[in-house]
This record gives C-alpha cells, structure tokens and sequence, in this order.
C-alpha cells in the first residue's frame, strides 16, 4: 500500500502562555521552516524533520520572558497533534520503528509504538543543567508532551554520552528516524497493523 495523497496534520494553538501555528506533511523531503524564538529549540525540530523527512512549518510565540516551558511543552503538544491527525486510522503503515544512532561520542536508542496509546520511558541523563541557553531538561518535555498527545508508545534510551548537545541531538535524530519508519507504508500490509482491528 502506498500514499495517494500527502499525510497532513495542522493545528493551531492558542493561550495565554502560546500562540502556535503547525503543519506537518508525513510524506515530506524534509523541509522545514521553524521559529520558536529559541535557537536551539528550532535546531533540534530542524533535525527533526531533516531525518524523518518530514516537512515541518512552525511559528511559535511564547512566553519566553518567563521561561522557555510553555513554548517548548505547547510544541510537544502540537507536533504530537498533528502527527495523530495526519497519520489516519494508521492503515497499511508499519506502526513500529526504532532506531540506535551515534552521534559522536553518544549512543541513544528511540522505539516507537503508533498504538493508539500512550506510554512514555525516557532513560536520558544529561551531564548539565543547560545546553547553552536551553534547560536540558525540556528535552524530556517535549518527548512527553509528543508522545501524549500523538498516542504513541515513546521510549528513549542513552547507552552513552558526556556532551549535552550531542545527547540532544542524537535523541532528537534517532526518533525522527524512529517515527519516519513508524508511519512508512509496509508493501505486506494491507490492513490496520493489530489483531484488533483498529489502533485508537
């Protein structure tokens, strides 16, 4: 089974903390045009959507005079929205990825779970508080707030690593890796992936 059409999901978010604006096409070159106003934020979702090959369009305004929380929790939110919205009823897609990527002196592994539910193990300690100017600990964050509301099984794993960019980078990597095989078209698979019947 192969796409007909592009796999899109847009969402729009608007608080008192976030104004947000997504697209996500699936079936994307890896396009991405992101701003956040946090540098190191649209650094990550460029890696994102560069090895996933999906194409991301991102404007976010947030409450950064506070802090960098609700921009970066409230672009989980969306992205996972959106994931769910254009990946359908999850019909002839191989539903499972994973991927182990090195990046330098690091070693992470992300397993993904399109089911329909929601679990979440993130097993990533960084060496610092902050990546530069970024709060190392948003990086859990967003994973949980993606994973929530795409209803998906999120696990990531860092077998090794000392640099907190690097850490962030090869998660941030090997997920897009993870999910660009999660919602590919299996050529065997002709139905919904579960014994159920449905994945909601």
């Amino acid at each position: 089974m192969t796409p007909t059409t592009h796999r899109i999901g847009k969402i729009e978010r608007s608080t008192n903390e976030t104004q947000i604006q997504l697209e996500l096409n699936l079936d994307g070159t890896g396009r991405c045009d992101v701003q956040t106003g946090i540098g190191f934020f649209d650094h990550m979702l460029e890696l994102f959507a560069k090895h996933g090959l999906f194409d991301l369009t991102l404007r976010a305004k947030g409450d950064l005079h506070v802090d960098q929380h609700h921009t970066v929790e409230d672009v989980g939110i969306c992205l996972g929205q959106a994931i769910l919205e254009a990946v359908g009823d999850k019909r002839g897609i191989h539903r499972y990825g994973h991927f182990t990527l090195p990046m330098d002196e690091s070693l992470v592994t992300t397993a993904v779970d399109l089911a329909g539910r929601y679990g979440f193990v993130f097993h990533v300690k960084f060496p610092h508080a902050t990546i530069g100017q970024f709060d190392s600990e948003l990086v859990e964050h967003f994973w949980h707030s993606l994973a929530s509301r795409s209803q998906c099984n999120f696990h990531a794993i860092l077998h090794h690593g000392s640099n907190g960019h690097h850490i962030s980078e090869a998660v941030f990597k090997s997920a897009a890796r993870s999910f660009r095989q999660a919602v590919s078209f299996d050529p065997r698979q002709t139905g919904i992936p579960s014994t159920k019947g449905l994945l909601t």
